[in-house]
């Protein structure tokens, strides 16, 4: 019997039994170690504002279209940042792999059956800290962004959203060369991303960031500016913000409708170009090199070099069975935490 966290109704979580998958031939069954909790998508199924919860998407078409759902509540298991061990091997596996360490995704659940294949493209690497591996997709979407942003060595960045996903952007631009410049209301997290390597901080709250940053550019503004948070106010700052032709990566989840964009502005006379960064696809000029895995893979390999300080951004590590008193926490005061982990009490 295993257990795995529930949202059963808008903001209202538990952690529920379920019965183990029996593993059949060339699968495994992994046994998860932790779990991390996305702050962004995840609490848009916690809280109910999920598109896919109040229409189909129709993936032919690529449309959302009014009619039934795609998913309803209850939502077992929703997440996307998990490393577990290898606990049993089926027919035909090499019995070798019991015990190895594996990332990927698969929901905030005990343990899960994958197909062998699946699992050997994720095997965390020898000397790899088994708790990085939750961020082997929150990652890749970062490292996505960073790819649609195109940033070249001396460019200013400005990154809105200080969040986990906004501080692995920040971090990435930084190795690229990059001169970052990091936006959050949140003032440990400005103070996080400064001490991670960001030249500059601000508060959108207090500071006028477009002014600033065109202050410290020569009035040319950010070279490009990449939005993290899934604020709508930020997207229409961030365009603001950017240089005269130039781009705005947009890689938040926003929700609702963009009532203080007001594109007749900045974006008309600027020649601004929006970029929606989605973790589904690569930029087409990269297609035929870069994929979501090796996204991943690369993510966690810096991070196992010394240069992505990713367990850096993890505030509150918790019981699994706490999982509903922490998406509270993160639905009701988010800057109390920043990386939230579900531990499932797995002796290491």
């Amino acid at each position: 019997m295993g257990r795995l966290v529930r949202f059963t109704s808008p903001r209202k979580a538990e952690v529920i039994d379920f019965e183990d998958q029996p593993v059949g031939a060339h699968e495994v069954r992994l046994q998860t170690l932790y779990s991390g909790i996305s702050a962004g998508t995840e609490l848009t199924a916690y809280r109910g504002s999920n598109p896919y919860l109040k229409s189909e998407w129709d993936a032919e078409r690529r449309l959302f279209v009014p009619g039934d759902s795609t998913h309803s509540y209850p939502l077992d298991a929703w997440g996307y940042e998990e490393v577990g061990r290898v606990e049993a091997a089926g027919e035909g596996v090499d019995q070798g792999l019991v015990g190895q360490l594996v990332w990927g995704t698969w929901g905030h659940r005990s343990s899960v059956v994958r197909p062998v294949d699946w699992v050997q493209d994720r095997l965390l690497p020898a000397g790899s800290t088994p708790i990085t591996g939750i961020f082997a997709k929150i990652g890749a979407i970062a490292l996505n962004a960073i790819l649609d942003a195109d940033i070249h060595v001396g460019e200013t960045v400005a990154v809105f959203g200080a969040g986990v996903p906004g501080q692995i952007v920040a971090l990435l631009a930084g190795l690229n060369g990059g001169r970052v410049i990091a936006v959050d209301p949140v003032a440990s997290r400005r103070e996080l991303a400064q001490r991670l390597g960001a030249s500059m901080v601000l508060d959108p709250l207090t500071d006028e960031v477009a002014e600033q940053v065109r202050a410290v550019t020569g009035n040319r503004g950010a070279d490009v500016v990449i939005e993290m948070s899934g604020s709508y106010q930020a997207l229409h700052e961030a365009v603001r913000t950017v240089a005269y032709s130039s781009r705005v990566v947009a890689g938040g989840f926003f929700q609702g409708g963009a009532t203080v964009v007001r594109l007749g502005e900045e974006l008309h006379h600027n020649r601004v170009s929006i970029i929606g960064s989605q973790i589904s696809g690569v930029s087409p000029a990269l297609q035929h090199r870069w994929d979501e895995l090796r996204m991943s893979t690369t993510v966690l390999g810096l991070e196992r070099d010394g240069r992505l300080p990713l367990r850096d951004l993890i505030t509150d590590i918790v019981p699994a069975e706490e999982a509903s008193a922490a998406f509270e926490m993160l639905d009701t005061t988010p800057e109390k935490a920043l990386q939230v982990v579900l531990d499932y009490g797995v002796e290491q």
